[in-house]
């Protein structure tokens, strides 16, 4: 389909059909376990039909990708470097966590392409991720050198905000199952556990 026509009302809603429907399966059973045939019969559209919109299974897992990337790395670049260093990095923990409650088919997908060595995404890693996490780490430091937050790595700092957040949506069953309820919402007491932990590691 060319891009340089202007979509019909009824072409965006197949698009955002298809794309919501990929991500259903790919965030399922990730990019290698996932079909067109799969992301079709979801999507309530022929196969003939999707590829009317897109070439390929890669062509749709990359439109998800990019249009991810950004809402992923906004929480991130809210981290304001004159804001208050303990209350700043706490917003950006709940962010995260709520981010892992409300896109969790998000995270799974994410999470898919890393553990595959990031095939379709490792220019966006290698670019625009990791420019913002050395910006990022690079201020957190410095409150560390002013002595306005306890000194910690940085990096592994950030790292352990991403796993500890995006751990309830990657491990969703694994956690409500060990919670013993598969019905219960595991995310309040889990806001309030991290901001304990990450407040007492913070606190100087």
């Amino acid at each position: 389909m060319s891009e340089t026509q202007p979509r019909t009302r009824i072409q965006k809603k197949n698009r955002v059909a298809i794309l919501n429907a990929a991500l259903d399966v790919f965030s399922q059973f990730g990019f290698r376990g996932s079909t067109l045939d799969q992301i079709a019969k979801t999507s309530g559209l022929s196969k003939p039909n999707l590829l009317y919109y897109f070439p390929s299974k890669a062509a749709i897992h990359v439109e998800l990708l990019s249009g991810l990337m950004d809402t992923w790395l906004d929480p991130l670049r809210d981290l304001d470097p004159n804001g208050d260093p303990k209350a700043e990095i706490l917003a950006y923990m709940r962010r995260k966590l709520e981010m892992s409650r409300t896109l969790p088919r998000e995270s799974r997908l994410f999470a898919n392409e890393i553990l595959q060595g990031a095939p379709r995404m490792m220019a966006a890693i290698q670019g625009e991720l990791k420019e913002l996490t050395d910006e990022k780490a690079a201020v957190i430091s410095g409150w560390m050198e002013a002595g306005k937050i306890a000194r910690a790595h940085p990096y592994h700092l950030l790292f352990s905000i991403w796993s500890l957040t995006q751990h309830y949506a990657d491990f969703d069953v694994q956690v409500r199952t060990v919670l013993g309820d598969l019905e219960a919402d595991p995310f309040p007491d889990a806001e309030t556990y991290l901001e304990t932990l990450f407040s007492k590691l913070l606190t100087v």
